[in-house]
């Protein structure tokens, strides 16, 4: 608990902006809770191709890729991730650059063995500190996305939420970890019946006030619970809601 109690020394707030600067103790340590949620911590999962799913999602976050002249409803997160890591030297090869080169999950599945998906392994597997800063990154631009989508009257609330989280020892770690798991919940076409799931939603379902940490992951268990409901009953969704609703326990301890 060390490591996330003193995160708020390297945590600057300003306006309607978040800098978050890790040390690499604490990007290591948050990064392998992400992975602990995504994987299971283990290697094999940081390349996984989830059944009834049309993408491969890679990485201790999971981050998206689309095969190459698709996209889906879900945000593509894996081509920025990347270009990160090779800005951060990372042996990032070109293919994993490009577009993705498996067109459906068979040809994914034939090649986990293989040398491109080894060589992926290895690469996000030594990168956990990194991933976990990309993390950060998108958890910086989320509040003004989430603000200007937000009706005028909530922003104060809403702001003031985030701002409540984030002053919690753990608080750094839930919102970093629910915006990539499900997004800032500001893009039209992540939606069911009209509603998203997204941190938009989950800081506009908070109360104004009580334990921060708990009311989060109870507005985040509503949120999502709203979401399955409101799904194609062809994804079934229902079978991941007991992982996601483990996942949110871990915001609080």
């Amino acid at each position: 608990m060390k490591i996330f109690a003193t995160l708020c020394l390297f945590v600057t707030l300003a306006a309607q902006a978040t800098e978050i600067r890790l040390t690499d103790s604490q990007a290591i340590e948050i990064g392998k809770r992400i992975w602990k949620n995504e994987c299971a911590g283990t290697v094999s999962g940081l390349t996984s191709w989830n059944g009834g799913e049309e993408f491969p999602s890679l990485g201790i976050a999971h981050f998206i890729w689309y095969t190459q002249g698709k996209c889906g409803p879900f945000e593509e997160s894996w081509p920025g991730l990347a270009k990160f890591l090779k800005t951060r030297g990372a042996p990032v090869q070109d293919w994993m650059l490009g577009p993705c080169p498996w067109k459906k999950r068979a040809d994914f599945l034939a090649d986990l063995d293989g040398p491109r998906l080894t060589a992926l392994r290895q690469m996000l597997a030594a990168t956990v500190a990194d991933q976990a800063r990309y993390a950060a990154i998108r958890l910086e631009s989320a509040l003004p996305k989430i603000l200007a989508a937000a009706p005028a009257a909530q922003r104060p609330r809403i702001e003031a939420n985030f701002r409540r989280v984030t002053a919690e020892p753990l608080g750094f770690y839930a919102l970093m970890d629910y915006v990539n798991f499900k997004g800032e919940g500001v893009n039209p076409a992540e939606r069911y019946n009209g509603q998203s799931w997204g941190l938009l939603q989950v800081l506009e379902t908070m109360p104004a006030s009580g334990n921060a940490l708990p009311e989060f992951a109870k507005a985040a268990d509503t949120v999502l619970t709203r979401r399955v409901k409101n799904s194609p009953p062809a994804r079934n969704e229902a079978k991941w809601l007991p992982g996601w609703r483990n996942r949110l326990a871990t915001y609080t301890r």
